[in-house]
């Protein structure tokens, strides 16, 4: 895992204050992400852990929520999610934080750990597998 720890901790409290635009890139697509949540949680496991034979999972993660209004995305997310396929594509996210009067451009690599479908969005629950500057 590549995550800046002081990069992720100032996304983190900017996301609280400022709400920024996240950005879903998937197919050459883009797709807007509202509703972020980002937080350090627990995993379901007692100790660090290949899962699934796909990737490996500490006991803790960064782990990011948001919606996307988009339902055209479906069924790209199922080629990226483990379970419907054998293999687990990541997914790329872009912000941009303030720091210091700079503008910083920042990509989000997640794998995705869940979906939940409404009759207007789907909730993407990720967990945070790289986080670099553009």
């Amino acid at each position: 895992m590549s995550v800046d720890s002081d990069l992720l901790e100032n996304l983190m409290k900017y996301n609280i204050e400022h709400s920024p635009e996240f950005i879903l890139h998937l197919n050459d697509a883009i797709y807007p992400i509202i509703h972020v949540s980002i937080a350090n949680s627990s995993i379901p496991v007692t100790e660090p852990t290949t899962r699934g034979g796909v990737y490996f999972s500490e006991k803790f993660a960064y782990k990011i929520k948001g919606d996307i209004e988009d339902l055209k995305v479906i069924p790209l997310l199922t080629k990226k999610m483990l379970g419907p396929n054998t293999t687990f594509g990541e997914l790329k996210i872009t912000t941009t934080i303030e720091s210091k009067g700079q503008l910083i451009p920042i990509e989000i690599f997640t794998n995705l750990i869940n979906s939940v479908q409404t009759l207007n969005s789907i909730q993407l629950s990720m967990i945070i597998v790289k986080l670099e500057f553009v």
